[in-house]
């Protein structure tokens, strides 16, 4: 045989060989893709044409809201798939902290105050409970129900999705209404929102637009960054690894 040919299948067997390692190193250096990057993507392009632009939610809230929202979507669980509702509870009680938002515009219906629960803080959102009785607000994922008139007049019922989280919203009789104490005047009088017993309240003159938006099983997430709430949630938990290290920068 040639001199040659043994010359030419030394240089291909260690040119494979180099090239295996590379890949390998390759491999060992580069994060492991998110779960949901695709979702994620999607998500960055449409915060960027959410309008109005100086209205607009945080960025972490609204994509952890529509990561959930894609989620039950999925699970074929929404009705009314228009609207996303986001309740950021991370701001305090004298902001406009409730978006509506059309998804299908991508436009802010409605940006307007809210209460949280009376046990959850004063101005400020810092407890919350699934747990009777508690007067304090949960977190997480709702559908929206059917609409009913109560003692705040036109009210719409709420049922939690995520369990051990919000999952006894209809044995808490926890619903959306509208209350005098979630209004400016309120706030000029008193530096802070009155609070409810759970309940998201608004403001009267809000209410029945947001309420006939989006009643009848579209999605309502009440956000925090509370990180016993993300690792347990149902719907957000696969940022975070068995040890608990936070995966949703990568």
């Amino acid at each position: 045989m040639p001199k040659n040919h043994f010359l030419y299948r030394f240089i291909f067997t260690f040119s494979v060989a180099m090239f295996l390692v590379g890949t390998a190193d390759l491999h060992a250096v580069t994060p492991p893709s998110h779960p949901y990057q695709h979702e994620l993507n999607r998500i960055d392009s449409l915060y960027s044409c959410l309008q109005p632009t100086d209205i607009k939610p945080s960025y972490a809230a609204f994509r952890d809201g529509l990561v959930g929202y894609y989620s039950i979507e999925k699970e074929n669980k929404l009705e009314n798939n228009r609207y996303l509702t986001l309740i950021d509870m991370s701001l305090a009680s004298t902001a406009k902290r409730l978006w509506v938002i059309d998804l299908d515009s991508m436009k802010i219906v409605e940006n307007t105050l809210v209460a949280h629960g009376r046990n959850t803080g004063v101005n400020h959102a810092v407890k919350f409970s699934n747990r009777p009785s508690s007067k304090m607000s949960s977190l997480g994922f709702y559908l929206t129900g059917a609409t009913y008139h109560g003692k705040y007049g036109l009210s719409l019922y709420l049922d939690g999705i995520e369990p051990g989280i919000n999952d006894k919203a209809r044995e808490r009789t926890i619903v959306m209404h509208s209350a005098p104490y979630a209004t400016q005047k309120f706030v000029k009088e008193h530096g802070r929102l009155g609070r409810s017993w759970g309940c998201p309240a608004v403001p009267p003159s809000k209410s029945k637009a947001i309420i006939e938006a989006i009643k009848d099983k579209s999605c309502l997430f009440i956000y925090s960054p509370v990180p016993s709430y993300l690792k347990k949630s149902k719907y957000l938990g696969f940022q975070f690894d068995s040890s608990g290290d936070d995966l949703s920068s990568l």
